[in-house]
Formats: C-alpha cells, structure tokens, sequence
C-alpha cells in the first residue's frame, strides 16, 4: 500500500511529530508513505475557472505546487489529510488544497445511494483517512462536523473513508485502523 499524507498543518508543532510516527508505523509494517507539508508548497487558491473540467479535462490551469500533487493522489492508495481544528473546522491551507482536487473527477454526475455525485475520472481511487489535532476550545460538535465533512468528501470522490484518528489516538491504533480497510 502507498499512504500519501497531507499535512495540513501551518506552523510546525507536536502535530508534525505524530504524522511523523502514523508514516513510520506503516513503513515498519512494510507499506510505502509520503508525508507532504502543505505549508512548504507553493499552492494557489482554486479560481473556479472550471478549465480543469472544459477547456483541459484532468489539468488545472493554475500552475503551481499541485501539478506534483496530482499524480501521487492518483498513485495513492490511502490519502490521509491531516490538520489542526482552527475555529472548530479544517485550516484554511488544508481546504485549500482540497479544493484543488477537482480535476480529479469528471463534471458529469451519476446517482449513487440516491444523491448526484460526479463521475470518477481515473479507474483507481484513493481512499480518504483524517487526523486531526483538536485544540482546547474544539468539542465533541466540532470533531463530528468535521469528520461529517471528510465522510462527505470520500463519498463525493467516490471513494472510502477509511480512517478518523485524532493526535489523542495512541499511534499504534490509528496505524491499525488504516490498514483494517
């Protein structure tokens, strides 16, 4: 298995230490990872131009940091998106670059469980995993909402939400969920 792990964490912290220790318990176990921090990447917002979808079905226009992202998504087989609750969500830099995922699938839609979601454009996809660091002020509400986000995401991608972890999880554990799949 390839585990790309986006950490979507702005500034170094303890956090980094625990992606760090989730990526070597899976390589000690015999599977491939790559840990990306987002914050050294130079990435653009997504502009909603929808080039990736009309004008070069698949490619971004933007150029930038994402045109290496894309084909380690495509490679992945477990996708683990990492980040610290910033006001109870995401950080703005995790978002950011999952917005950027969109060229990954088709704009043609298909019903699946009786909702619209898009056409996959690639054979394989990538399962989804989530860790997140909850801050003092983030309660059970926040962590379920943001969880509910990422369970939406997956299905959107049309692909498996695999693994939720927080950085309270002992590290053993969350390396275990994500090979249960």
């Amino acid at each position: 298995m390839y585990c790309l792990v986006l950490n979507g964490n702005p500034e170094p912290s303890g956090f980094d230490e625990y992606l760090e220790g989730f990526a070597r318990g899976l390589e000690q176990k015999g599977h491939e990872t790559r840990r990306i921090d987002l914050r050294a990447q130079d990435i653009k917002h997504c502009t909603g131009c929808w080039m990736c979808w009309w004008g070069t079905p698949g490619l971004c226009a933007l150029k930038d940091g994402m045109a290496a992202l894309y084909p380690e998504m495509v490679r992945a087989d477990l996708v683990v998106w990492a980040s610290p609750l910033i006001l109870g969500t995401i950080s703005a830099l995790t978002k950011k670059v999952q917005d950027r995922f969109i060229p990954l699938v088709h704009p043609y839609i298909e019903i699946v469980d009786g909702e619209c979601h898009h056409r996959a454009r690639y054979e394989h996809n990538a399962d989804v995993g989530l860790i997140i660091q909850a801050g003092a002020g983030d309660g059970t509400e926040d962590i379920a909402s943001v969880r509910e986000l990422f369970t939406r995401y997956s299905k959107n991608t049309r692909t498996k939400f695999r693994l939720f972890a927080t950085s309270e999880m002992p590290l053993q554990e969350a390396v275990d969920e994500a090979l249960t799949a």
